[in-house]
């Protein structure tokens, strides 16, 4: 199947961060064929046509650290921080969950990426209590692309936390590649200070075993770090590289607190980091210091977190505080540009999470891409400063259509292959239950 899309702002995120203003781009069997002006796009033998009608075309968001089975949970920690909110609200929530609660709350998360933009999100999924593979499932037959990832834990007994080892290699085995490439997974120890050091040493097992990177929470707060200081010696970066983990492709979510040091061992060890300005703020954590990382050559995504500590999951919101923030500690209105924080949401996140077939417009890449209509919105005038307007004006609610290999999951606003009154009813219905259990 061929469809050739015409009459559409391009912007590309290619090397060049090119502009195409009166494009077309052609998709093949799920894949971008050729993309360029109207004149020098030679359209043939195609099966379908779309007129853009002037939309600017972009590629999807891609979320670099996310946890959408906590969707249900949004607004039931606001203004704790780290630590109390996880130990008081979020965990005692978690263990109250079915199978059944987790799907639902996976699907309005998914709703809610989808509408706004988001074609490809990295998942921390805590598997107590919960048939992962139902709801790795579920996430396959939506259409949108995940890396999910099955949290470890050094919580309970012994033999419980060897059946956890053993499950998450059974599952990293068994989804590092379905559903048609959209699906794939890390091993994802949950934190040095929730996962003693053989669980970590178990993580790099698997990860070794299965060839799969590591994703990991790492130095997200001061407390963080100084209990890494008194039960190890180290700051959590020191630590990992002293027990092997950076010997693997490895995500750290947050980075908030990295020093020189810090800074130097993940360059080297060419460890990425998933940026989640909004969650940092929201949980008190701290501010990283995006300018100096990738000052180092270390890649950069930016994530969402759960909504439980965002409280959404809209990227373009992410996209704003990214570039805002920097700009304001640093009193440098140079720093991260709408250009770079843009590549950060798109083609660095694809290789932050190791997907390098996606986040540019390019001949040969996927065809993950998302519209906006500019024409009727006068927040997104005047239609010159596109890039601008993306970063600094524009929300989730702005986002007309969504395509993932070329089929369209959200057309008009609308999602095509998830029954959202049903997932609203599901999860409103499964909330209550869950409130009323933890009363």
């Amino acid at each position: 199947m061929r469809t050739a899309y015409t009459n559409g702002k391009f912007i590309t995120v290619n090397g060049q961060n090119q502009v195409i203003e009166d494009g077309v781009m052609v998709v093949e069997d799920g894949k971008i064929h050729s993309i360029g002006e109207k004149s020098n796009v030679v359209i043939q033998n195609v099966d379908h046509t779309v007129d853009l009608c002037g939309k600017w075309v972009l590629p999807g968001l891609i979320n670099a650290h996310a946890h959408t089975h906590m969707t249900i949970l949004r607004g039931i920690g606001d203004d704790m921080q780290l630590k109390e909110w996880l130990e008081t609200r979020v965990w005692p929530a978690e263990g109250r969950y079915t199978t059944e609660t987790s799907k639902w709350s996976t699907a309005l998360g998914i709703v809610e990426m989808l509408k706004s933009g988001t074609t490809m999100f990295s998942d921390m999924f805590n598997p107590m209590n919960i048939d992962a593979d139902e709801i790795a499932s579920f996430i396959g037959e939506t259409g949108i692309r995940s890396v999910f990832s099955r949290t470890l834990f050094s919580f309970g007994s012994e033999e419980e936390q060897r059946e956890s080892v053993k499950q998450s290699e059974r599952f990293a085995e068994k989804w590092k590649s379905a559903a048609n490439g959209r699906l794939s997974t890390m091993v994802a120890p949950h934190a040095p200070y929730t996962c003693t050091t053989r669980m970590l040493e178990e993580a790099i097992r698997i990860a070794d075993d299965h060839s799969l990177p590591v994703h990991i929470h790492a130095s997200e707060s001061t407390q963080e770090v100084q209990k890494s200081i008194d039960d190890y010696g180290k700051r959590p970066v020191a630590y990992l590289q002293q027990i092997g983990m950076f010997n693997q492709p490895t995500v750290i979510a947050h980075g908030v607190h990295l020093n020189q040091e810090d800074l130097g061992i993940l360059a080297e060890n060419n460890v990425a980091i998933a940026h989640n300005p909004v969650s940092n703020l929201k949980l008190g954590s701290g501010i990283a210091n995006v300018p100096e990382i990738l000052k180092r050559s270390i890649q950069v995504g930016i994530g969402t977190d759960s909504v439980a500590s965002n409280n959404n999951l809209d990227m373009f919101q992410e996209l704003r505080f990214a570039a805002l923030l920097q700009k304001g500690v640093h009193e440098d209105a140079r720093l991260m540009s709408a250009e770079t924080v843009l590549r950060l949401a798109t083609i660095e996140g694809a290789h932050v999470i190791r997907q390098p077939q996606l986040g540019s417009l390019e001949p040969g890449k996927e065809a993950d891409f998302i519209t906006i209509n500019p024409k009727d919105k006068s927040h997104l005038q005047p239609e010159d400063y596109a890039v601008s307007h993306i970063v600094y004006s524009a929300s989730g609610q702005d986002v007309s259509d969504v395509y993932v290999q070329g089929k369209a999951l959200v057309l008009n606003g609308t999602c095509q292959t998830i029954d959202e009154e049903k997932v609203l009813f599901e999860a409103k219905r499964l909330f209550k239950q869950l409130s009323e259990s933890v009363q």
